[in-house]
């Protein structure tokens, strides 16, 4: 991080903000705005385009769902998340959650499924349990084995990662943030009052500072190089034999595990194809600028396999191949806290790949953090005392700690067990609980 101090006549040294937040994609501009309109005077810093494809924010469809088979209480973080993108999406004037119904299958015994339903339970959301062979009568689209357990819910659906940024820039510029793309953050030094930050542009100070960088914060807080690993993933979009079978009505988004692995899909939407890739595609990590971002003809041939198997009617020719990234924890969750010296210095990442559906409530999240130390929310599972990093860290509502669920077969109680095994019928339940549903 220690270079050479720019040139600073390129720029107006000593600008003063309150907050300064590195890396303006989904978390970053959320933290934008959110601190924006509580009146505190932003700066963000990215180091491309706003947006750009060389991160986890684009890709024109993002999944968000409800029943969290990673842990339950994810739902009440999501279930915010979900209030806060209609929010923005009323603002911004455009759809930006699209609503198609999630499906979480897998193996009766698998951590996908009993997860999801596990969650699905908790938190009464409406739900339907469903075979492999009535999922797929109910979507011709799906082709998954017949035993497989399949869990539908009717409020999942995709977000449009690019014009959700945008929606937030443009939010928080209206309330008098600044941007800045194509800047390079060299280093950032604590102060007496706050921080200063060091560009290849300028030197800027604020009062506090909010790292949203990525892939990129491990070279922004080196105590992360272990828990927030860069990966390199590739999507495909697919051009179906019916289309009409891959629409967003016809078509709900899906996290599936099968023999090959996990995988996630989506409608036809933006792109003229079916989207779908491999969580952790061919575990390929290492530093985020020397990661390979053209897809090649294996990635190619890993997706096609995959959806000539279990979605035929969606294996056609392929339409685009696009590389992002996924940031992972050691344990998948993310990690969101204080600086474990620096109390002033906050940071939201890795997420490990499921992240981006949060980014509206890890926006407000943030704002909290950096307006105060702590946070309404519950954040106590994104501690960085779990990797045993002593220090400073974000108090959560009831001051305490939760150690994460490990979803992994086997790990799970069995939601199934009735009877002589047989699986119990989930139905769709109707309720009136704002605490859980605010908006539906």
């Amino acid at each position: 991080m220690r270079e050479t101090l720019p040139d600073l006549r390129l720029g107006r040294a000593g600008q003063h903000f309150d907050v300064i937040v590195l890396g303006v994609g989904a978390m970053g501009s959320a933290t934008a705005y959110q601190l924006a309109r509580r009146g505190k005077r932003v700066l963000g810093l990215e180091r491309f385009d706003i947006p750009n494809t060389r991160g986890s924010s684009h890709g024109e469809s993002r999944i968000i769902r409800l029943p969290y088979y990673e842990d339950p209480s994810y739902v009440v973080l999501v279930t915010r998340a979900y209030e806060l993108w209609r929010s923005i999406e009323s603002r911004a004037g455009e759809q930006l959650l699209h609503v198609t119904g999630s499906i979480d299958a897998g193996p009766v015994d698998s951590w996908v499924f009993t997860g999801a339903l596990r969650s699905a339970v908790e938190y009464d959301l409406p739900h339907e349990v469903l075979s492999g062979t009535e999922l797929g009568q109910r979507f011709p689209g799906y082709r998954l084995p017949r035993e497989t357990m399949a869990l539908y819910q009717p409020d999942g659906g995709f977000l449009r990662p690019e014009r959700c940024i945008v929606g937030y820039v443009e939010a928080a510029i209206s309330h008098g943030a600044e941007f800045h793309a194509r800047e390079r953050v060299h280093d950032w030094q604590p102060t007496a009052d706050g921080v200063r930050v060091i560009t290849d542009k300028d030197v800027y100070t604020a009062e506090r500072l909010v790292v949203t960088a990525g892939a990129w914060n491990r070279e922004v807080l080196p105590f992360l190089s272990s828990l927030a690993v860069p990966e390199r993933q590739v999507v495909a979009w697919l051009q179906p034999r019916r289309p009409e079978l891959f629409t967003p009505s016809r078509f709900p988004v899906f996290n599936a595990l099968v023999d090959e692995g996990r995988f996630y899909g989506f409608p036809i939407h933006g792109v003229p194809g079916f989207k779908f890739g491999k969580y952790h595609h061919r575990e390929q990590h290492g530093d985020p600028a020397m990661l390979d971002t053209e897809p090649d003809a294996v990635d190619e041939d890993l997706l096609g396999r995959f959806a000539a198997r279990y979605f035929p009617e969606g294996f056609g020719p392929t339409m685009a191949l696009q590389s992002c990234m996924f940031t992972n924890s050691p344990d998948h969750h993310f990690v969101v806290d204080l600086h474990p010296e620096y109390p002033q210095v906050s940071f939201a990442s890795p997420c490990s790949g499921h992240g981006f559906k949060f980014a509206s409530v890890l926006g407000e999240i943030m704002a909290d953090l950096a307006e105060r130390g702590t946070t309404r929310h519950n954040i106590s599972l994104f501690s960085l005392r779990r990797f045993g990093i002593a220090g400073r860290h974000a108090a959560t509502p009831d001051g305490g700690e939760r150690t994460p669920h490990a979803l992994r077969p086997g790990t799970e109680p069995d939601l199934l067990a009735h009877g002589q095994g047989e699986p119990v019928r989930s139905t769709a339940v109707v309720y009136d609980n704002a605490a859980v549903h605010p908006f539906w």
